[in-house]
């Protein structure tokens, strides 16, 4: 049996030379159809994480270093799948494996201030989750930068895709955050549906 990497380079690159329904190819596409793109406005943002800046998250150019964004990404994706999900990171059977992000910047951010990380899923597959991700300035309405993040879902053991825990009930069980009932949002309010 192949390794589940081989099968997604495989389908990966079937998929980036198979033409669209417009005859495009993914690839030529992805210029058009980037998370950026989609993704215009806080409005459009299912879920939403307060991160404050750190010091250490600048850069000797006085904002926030791109691969910082990175980890905002993965502490809002994970920590809505523990609150969220009730993901048991440690002792779960199935663990999610990073395997696409991207990210576009619109304007910088920096120390010190607190950024919302928002983000909903975009698609829903059998093993694997793909959001969407905005990274917005407290108070404005258009992301500083968006993003792309995917997870799929493998036996812990194995390393083989299953699918991924709760497929359908994961993003939607989530009990809501203390900051959401401050701000006046209805419990879940703060969960992907």
């Amino acid at each position: 049996m192949r390794h589940w990497i081989e099968l997604l380079d495989e389908r990966m690159l079937a998929e980036s030379v198979a033409p669209d329904r417009r005859g495009r190819r993914a690839d030529d596409a992805l210029a058009d159809s980037s998370a950026s793109r989609r993704l215009q406005h806080r409005a459009r943002v299912s879920a939403f994480l307060s991160i404050a800046t750190r010091w250490m998250d600048n850069d000797s150019y006085g904002h926030v270093n791109n691969v910082t964004y990175y980890s905002y990404f993965d502490t809002a994706v994970n920590e809505h799948l523990i609150r969220c999900g009730g993901l048991d990171i440690a002792g779960d059977p199935a663990i999610g494996y990073v395997v696409e992000t991207s990210c576009r910047f619109a304007k910088p951010l920096s120390f010190p201030e607190t950024i919302d990380v928002g983000l909903r899923v975009v698609r829903l597959g059998t093993t694997s989750v793909t959001y969407e991700i905005g990274i917005f300035r407290r108070g404005d309405d258009a992301p500083a930068a968006a993003g792309r993040f995917v997870h799929v879902w493998v036996d812990r053991a194995s390393e083989r895709p299953v699918l991924h825990p709760s497929a359908h009930t994961r993003t939607r069980s989530c009990r809501s955050s203390s900051a959401h009932e401050r701000a006046g949002r209805a419990p879940g309010a703060n969960c992907l549906t």
